[in-house]
């Protein structure tokens, strides 16, 4: 009975695996038909070249006014770029249609304090972005945003045909499109993956995660089901992913698994994303005795679900029944990051809702769209960060913290266990942590911990982070991308 019943959970992944493909072909063909017509009958937007040496570059970043991670390191391209070659002309695709290219620029300057050249940098303006968006396909999420980065890519071609195309926000179904109908040479850079062996583990032992429902961990069916999908869409990924030239990751877990899928590791090269650390190692450190009256967490991430911000919370609460009753109205978590959309509005007021249910609205505050120079203000003023994301592909923010001279606290998984926090005794730079309890015993043991301590770790830390810099992304960046010229050149 046994058995049978492994031939019949092997078949549902065997079903669903094809089903996938097949759905995937099936939309992909009238799309593609939809493309070639559209490039014969319409002209494409291309400004004449200055002179036969310029290369024109477009970056593929959908949300490049959004202000967190990942747009630190599209504008870090900007700027090696505008830094290293007089005779590339970058155009930017982006579906942030309500901002002109003035007050995006002004913008990469407030919030990154990047200072760019306007001369060279064009804006194409993308309007089907909601196509990528999880929202539009509550089922079938990873097949209807891969096609629906498809689609996206397909109007940003016909808008615009670049020499060389570079993805900085890992939407892998365009390299194909822009390599075999534009003719273009294709990088990438990748943040996460869309989909990786760890993502097939937790629905394999039927955990219950923000993208595996309930419903389906419960279900053996629905479950081998949804392994075959994901089987189904890894398949497909790795074929769209090793298309492109060049590939850069962003740390050892990211390339880890994207070797797996992509299976090109001759073409993969680590390169960790650009960190604001020169700057921040040189903030003066304020004292705990000037700091006792606080006692700040501080927390820099997006507003998302995946950046576990409600666990952030239940640590605080587990934290006020682990410290006595004077010391509790000092300690206060401050959740900085960015919102890019109604959802992540609505994240952030369920998440407000969580704060007040458990009584801790004294001790948590929302710091929304801040600029760079009070988001400085408010790593000075912290005594230890917090980071909660399971399997966070790199870390930019574990990174500035580190270099601010906070104290980190960071989930056990992903880039900051393997690329940046440092748990071994000599070296220490931070802390590693899983669950609420860990979290609440270790940020309750630094609370208590002597300023020495403190001091060594924070040294220790502002040491460690040299090799995130900023200008050494940029000079490493601009080594990797440099055969992408040459062979333009031929």
């Amino acid at each position: 009975m046994s058995f049978l019943k492994n031939v019949i959970y092997w078949l549902l992944e065997v079903a669903a695996f094809f089903a996938t493909c097949y759905l995937f072909l099936l939309c992909l063909y009238p799309l593609m038909i939809l493309m070639v017509v559209k490039l014969l009958i319409t002209k494409r937007h291309e400004p004449e070249k200055k002179d036969k040496n310029e290369v024109t570059l477009g970056i593929f970043h959908p949300y490049c006014n959004a202000g967190a991670g990942g747009e630190r390191v599209l504008w870090a391209v900007v700027k090696a770029l505008q830094t290293n070659y007089d005779n590339v002309h970058i155009f930017i695709y982006t579906g942030d249609v309500e901002h002109d290219r003035e007050k995006i620029i002004s913008n990469v300057e407030k919030v990154f304090d990047f200072k760019l050249k306007k001369d060279n940098i064009s804006i194409v303006y993308l309007h089907r972005r909601k196509w990528v968006e999880a929202k539009m396909y509550p089922v079938c999420t990873l097949l209807g945003q891969a096609i629906g980065s498809i689609w996206l890519g397909m109007e940003a071609l016909a808008l615009f045909k670049p020499d060389v195309y570079i993805d900085t926000m890992g939407y892998a179904f365009t390299y194909p499109l822009f390599k075999y109908v534009g003719g273009c040479k294709v990088a990438s850079y990748t943040h996460y993956p869309m989909i990786s062996t760890d993502m097939l583990s937790l629905v394999s032992q039927r955990s219950t995660t923000y993208n595996n429902r309930h419903l389906i961990a419960r279900n053996s069916i629905l479950t081998h089901l949804k392994l075959g999908y994901y089987r189904g869409i890894a398949f497909l990924y790795g074929l769209a992913g090793k298309t492109a030239d060049i590939v850069m990751v962003n740390s050892s877990w990211t390339k880890d698994h994207i070797n797996s899928i992509w299976k090109c590791p001759q073409r993969t090269h680590l390169l960790y994303p650009p960190c604001d650390v020169e700057k921040l190692v040189q903030l003066p450190l304020i004292s705990d005795e000037t700091k006792s009256k606080e006692i700040r967490l501080v927390s820099v991430s997006q507003f998302r679900p995946e950046k576990n911000h409600a666990l952030m919370i239940e640590v605080m609460n587990k934290i006020k029944s682990s410290i006595n009753e004077e010391t509790w109205p000092k300690v206060h978590l401050i959740l900085v990051g960015s919102c890019r959309n109604e959802d992540d509005e609505s994240y952030v007021r369920k998440l407000k809702d969580l704060v007040t249910l458990l009584n801790i609205k004294d001790n948590v505050q929302f710091k929304m769209n801040i600029p760079y120079d009070q988001l400085i203000s408010e790593m000075q003023q912290g005594t230890i960060g917090i980071h909660a994301m399971w399997n966070e592909h790199f870390g930019i923010s574990v990174v500035d913290a580190l270099a601010a001279g906070l104290i980190m606290v960071a989930h056990a998984s992903g880039g900051p266990k393997a690329d940046i926090i440092d748990t071994r005794d000599k070296t220490r730079n931070g802390y590693l942590a899983k669950e609420v309890d860990k979290y609440a015993k270790t940020i309750v043991s630094i609370i208590n911990m002597s300023t020495e301590e403190k001091n060594r770790i924070r040294s220790a830390a502002r040491k460690s982070v040299e090799r995130f810099s900023t200008k050494g992304f940029e000079q490493e960046f601009t080594k990797i991308v440099e055969s992408l010229f040459k062979l333009k050149q031929r």
